[in-house]
């Protein structure tokens, strides 16, 4: 008799269901693979692991509710033996930076072909860090010039939330709706938005929108 193998049990944590489902189903169409759960919130996520430990963890990054870097450090603490990999939008140095020192052992685009995140699943349940060419060749280039970014500011000094803030400016989010999008309450929005144009050495709101909104479509091309 021949024995079925055991599939690899993965959850991914993404508040974008039609995404979420259609790559649970393309991942779950791999032999070795299988979506377990698809929770749309930090707190969800941490539930699930706590109940069934699965052998790998996929993390958007742009989490509404809460900051996926932030939730990648919490579970590389509490699970240090999880395996996690990273999904994004974004392709730049900065957030993969962040996550891989956060403890993520991959990351890749969320527009990529899904062969590509197979691929980069596989790679991470291997105990291998996965990262695409054009990631790995900015991160190299950004540890080895660590210069401010064309745009005249390094975005280096902002803490992870400001960062988020700073996004979603650029997304076009007022304050009221990046309030609620990251559970803040007004005056802190204010404060992160007040900290990152001091940061920046931004002189009015509108410097600070107008970087954001570049920085955002720098990121998107």
């Amino acid at each position: 008799m021949i024995q079925t193998p055991q599939k690899s049990q993965i959850v991914i944590v993404d508040d974008h269901p039609v995404f979420c489902l259609g790559m649970s189903e393309l991942i779950s169409r791999e032999p070795d693979l299988t979506v377990v759960a698809c929770p749309n919130t930090a707190e969800k996520a941490r539930h699930i692991i706590e109940q069934d430990m699965p052998d790998l963890i996929i993390v958007d990054i742009s989490l509404a509710e809460s900051n996926g870097i932030e939730l990648v450090a919490e579970l590389r603490c509490k699970c240090p033996d999880l395996p996690i990999l990273v999904l994004s939008m974004y392709d730049d140095s900065m957030y993969a930076e962040r996550a891989l020192m956060a403890g993520a052992r991959g990351y890749v685009m969320k527009r990529r072909a899904i062969v590509q995140v197979v691929e980069a699943v596989r790679q991470v349940l291997s105990g291998h860090i996965y990262a695409s060419d054009k990631i790995k060749e900015k991160l190299l280039n950004r540890i080895i010039s660590r210069k401010p970014s064309a745009m005249g500011f390094s975005m280096e000094i902002l803490t992870n939330r400001e960062i988020e803030v700073f996004r979603l400016m650029g997304e076009g989010l007022d304050s009221k709706e990046i309030a609620a999008r990251l559970n803040l309450s007004m005056k802190t929005v204010g404060t992160h938005r007040e900290n990152i144009k001091e940061k920046l050495h931004l002189k009015h709101y509108t410097e600070l929108v107008k970087a954001a909104v570049h920085w955002v479509y720098e990121m998107k091309k």
